[in-house]
């Protein structure tokens, strides 16, 4: 099992969570604050099979906007999980 930690803008946290849950990825926001200029962006966690990354990381490839202006549109980490209980 993977954890998918992704950071993106805030403009884009609405599109990307509608399109994970329609591909039955489970996902968690976050409101978070973050770079030079403190603004608003979202924290995703996603857990997911192993086989099923690749497929994560496109779905947030296509729902997130390009500012036109270079600036990166996400920051992902893919970290494994050794343990995973739910209770």
């Amino acid at each position: 099992m993977k954890l998918i930690i992704a950071i993106l803008r805030d403009a884009d946290s609405d599109p990307v969570t509608q399109a994970l849950t329609a591909a039955k990825f489970r996902v968690t926001r976050i409101a978070s604050t973050g770079g030079l200029l403190r603004r608003g962006v979202a924290t995703f966690l996603v857990g997911v099979d192993a086989e099923r990354v690749e497929a994560a990381i496109q779905v947030i490839r296509e729902k997130t906007s390009s500012s036109g202006d270079g600036e990166k549109r996400a920051t992902i980490f893919v970290v494994n999980v050794d343990r995973f209980v739910q209770i």
